[in-house]
This record gives structure tokens, sequence and C-alpha cells, in this order.
């Protein structure tokens, strides 16, 4: 390629000034003349904006890890109960930490404390659980257990997104919990691999006959992803919540137009949570003429801003 063609196609970088008047809309618009990942987070959030305004995209939503403890409940919260998100599919940690608020229940944050000072095993002495920075006493999970052994399960062998859609109506009404909202927007939320937390040994625990099929919502998921008629997905990092979404997509006619990943991780290992969207065009799950966006950041630092964005782009469009 020519000097002369490079100059045609090269932008100037814009230097970001912030005044007074700078609203998150000028902001991210602004970022875009950016590089790196300024740049790549204004893409994801004009690529999920357009999401939603496609009115036959059907928006699957991937959470991975546990961001309710690090406070990110409200703002996933807020995702679904303005119309964000039309298929969750998260962790069981995700849900765990959920329940555990809206039974009342608090995570603690360290505040000024040195984590190089804390002490791990004096921290197990006093029944006090870490995530890094972020912490949970021993007596939520028996808070759990209390409210978990007193659910009169209707089906032991439903699947688990329709027992996660009756542990969302037994919450109480004001609560701003995931599940509480899932269930009053009739989200269906997946979580494939349910049994790997807190909630799902104490669901076991005091319901031994239970044996919910996940093999149901293997094939609901398939079902969604094949009558899309346009598919668009956000990750916020990987696992078994993104690829639950991809398989889906693979099988199906209409691989993802729109995709976004929020991620720390790195594609060399060849994990998943690392990989990137081009990669998935491979595979056919997303599309060759896709849109996407790749941001290498902490999905706590992004998640808010992306909200802010979307919840005023679609106030402005209201107006």
């Amino acid at each position: 390629m020519s000097e002369k063609n490079l100059e045609d196609i090269l932008k100037r970088v814009d230097q970001l000034e912030i005044t007074k008047e700078t609203s998150i809309l000028s902001l991210i618009n602004s970022l875009k003349n950016a590089g790196f990942n300024a740049k790549r987070l204004a893409l994801a959030c004009e690529i999920y904006n357009e999401m939603i305004n496609d009115e036959e995209c059907i928006k699957f939503f991937g959470l991975a890890g546990a961001l309710v403890p690090a406070g990110m409940q409200r703002v996933v919260h807020d995702f679904i109960k303005e119309g964000f998100i039309d298929i969750l599919v998260t962790t069981g940690a995700n849900l765990t930490h959920d329940l555990a608020e809206a039974l009342g229940y608090h995570h603690l944050q360290g505040g000024a404390i040195n984590l190089n000072d804390l002490n791990d095993s004096d921290l197990h002495k006093a029944e006090m659980n870490r995530i890094y920075d972020v912490f949970m006493p021993n007596k939520v999970y028996e808070g759990i257990e209390d409210f978990i052994s007193n659910l009169k399960i209707p089906d032991p062998q439903m699947s688990v997104s329709s027992f996660l859609r009756f542990l969302g109506k037994a919450l109480p009404k004001d609560s701003q919990s995931i599940l509480k909202i899932c269930e009053q927007k009739e989200v269906p939320i997946f979580c494939p691999a349910f049994t790997d937390s807190g909630l799902a040994l104490q669901l076991g625990f005091h319901n031994q006959k239970i044996n919910l099929n996940h093999f149901k919502d293997m094939l609901e998921m398939v079902n969604l992803a094949w009558d899309a008629k346009k598919a668009g997905v956000c990750f916020l990092g990987g696992g078994v919540p993104k690829n639950f979404i991809l398989q889906s997509l693979q099988f199906c006619p209409n691989s993802a137009m729109y995709a976004i990943q929020i991620t720390m991780d790195r594609p060399e290992p060849g994990g998943l949570s690392g990989a990137t969207l081009r990669e998935a065009i491979s595979w056919g799950k997303v599309n060759e003429n896709a849109k996407y966006s790749t941001v290498i950041s902490d999905a706590t630092i992004a998640l808010p801003i992306i909200l802010w964005f979307l919840k005023e782009s679609q106030r402005k469009k209201k107006i």
C-alpha cells in the first residue's frame, strides 16, 4: 500500500478534551476519534445502541464471573429493566450473590485495607470470605440456606431456567435483583453450569430428589437462536456463558450480526474467555459482515459507562 493510499485511509487522532459541557454522549463521540481501548469502548457503545434500535435483533447477554459482589447488580438489573437484554446467560456465582443481596445481605468492601496486610488465615477463622477486595460473611450462606430450605419446588425435573423463573417469583416484589427483574420482564435466564455454585449446593442439600433438566435449556436456547431474525451478542468475560450462546448460534442459519466482548483475558492460551470475536467468524458463530468490538477492560469499569450511554441515547431518541 502506498503512502498516499495510507493518508487517505488513516484518520487523525483527536486529543480528548473534557469541559463542563461534556456529556456521556459527547464523551463517547470523542472517544471514537481516540486510540486503543478508548476507541473500542466507543465502538461497543455504538454497536449496542444499534442492536437496541434494530427491532429484529434478539440481544443475547453472557455474564461470566461474579460481578454482583463488585457492585454491578443494579447495572445488570437496569440493562434488563430498560429492555437492553432479551436473553441472559450467566454463572451460578452471579445468581448466588444476587440472591444474597435480594434477601437483604450485603457484600463488604475493603476500604482502606491494604490487601498485602491481610491474613487470609485470620479471615477464615473469622468466617469471612474474600473475593479480591470484597468480603462476604459465612452467615450469608446460612441465610440463603434458610430461604432455599423453605421453597416448595413444583417440579423436581423442571429445566434450570424454569427453576430460576420460579426463584425470581419467590423474591420480594420490591427486590432490585437480577432474578426478580428477569421474572417480571419475562427475560429467560440460562445457567448451563448451575451446579457449580453455592446456590445449587444448598438446593441439592435440601432437595435430594431434585434433578433439574439442563438438556431442556440447551434445546430451548437453540430454538431461540434459530428463531432470531437477527442476533446480537454481548459478553462480559467468557467461559460457559459465552460458549453456551455461541454454540447455539453455530447451528443456526443466522450468525451474530452484532458482537461485543469485554474481557481482560488473552487469546494465546486458547481459552474462550480470551478468544477474539474474529475467531468466532471461522466457526460461523459471528457473521463475517458483523459489526464487532472487543474491549480489553475490567467489566466493572466498562459496563456502567455503556449503560449510561445507552440510557442517555434512548432518552434523546424519545425527545
